[in-house]
């Protein structure tokens, strides 16, 4: 009697300046089928348009799944830990990917991906295609050696704003100021001198993370100033 054999691959698990995000990379298979492109998923509904984004989905604790051609950045709950998490993800994917039963992502996503790409290069000015290739070549290479990514958003000429969406583990990272102030910023103003500031744009899930975070944040230093009893909240009820 012979055995079906089984082959397994193999990922490596690289940390990333975020703790709560890792990236897995893997030498013997290809994620997605371009080259250069990421897609990032927050949620069950977003994952829809990614068979293999919404089994690790299933996973509890995942907060959010960015895809690359060749590796693939989780994004946890602050309250897991990687050390209960991290077999089950690459559990998931390894089942995933030597099953080849379904795609990756969509064939529709994968269209309107490229047909979005398209339209957006059609109309950009001399000064966008400039951006464009500086972020492409020198900027994106190192966020994504982090387990991130950035999408170009636009360019306000007026103000010389360039809006940039940070994704995968800088997303989430509490130095993602610093790395969009302090290294992309100064990295576009320093090229292209029409460029005079690099804006963050946010998810309304992020939003309302960032103002709890500071509301939060505003509460920790009230409570170290000296205050009656009669000023500190009440502990909360189970």
């Amino acid at each position: 009697m012979f055995r079906n054999s089984i082959r397994f691959l193999s990922f490596k698990t690289l940390p990333t300046p975020n703790p709560d995000a890792l990236k897995f990379v893997s030498s013997e298979c290809q994620i997605l089928p371009i080259l250069n492109k990421t897609f990032e998923f927050n949620s069950t509904f977003q994952a829809m348009h990614s068979p293999l984004a919404l089994k690790l989905f299933k996973i509890p604790g995942i907060r959010s799944v960015m895809l690359g051609s060749d590796f693939l950045t989780v994004n946890k709950q602050d309250y897991i830990n990687w050390a209960t998490l991290r077999p089950e993800v690459v559990e998931a994917m390894d089942s995933f990917l030597t099953a080849k039963k379904e795609p990756v992502i969509t064939k529709e996503l994968l269209e309107q991906s490229e047909k979005d790409m398209a339209k957006e290069n059609e109309n950009d000015s001399e000064l966008v295609s400039m951006i464009k290739e500086l972020i492409e070549t020198k900027i994106r290479p190192a966020i994504q050696d982090d387990g991130g990514d950035i999408d170009y958003m636009g360019f306000d000429e007026e103000t010389g704003k360039v809006f940039l969406k940070l994704q995968g583990a800088c997303k989430t990272c509490s130095a993602s100021e610093d790395t969009l102030k302090n290294g992309i910023e100064s990295m576009l103003m320093h090229y292209i001198e029409e460029v005079q500031e690099v804006v963050q744009i946010l998810d309304p899930e992020e939003e309302i993370s960032l103002k709890e975070f500071d509301r939060l944040e505003q509460l920790i230093k009230s409570k170290k100033s000296p205050k009656s009893n009669e000023d500190i909240p009440p502990p909360p009820s189970l």
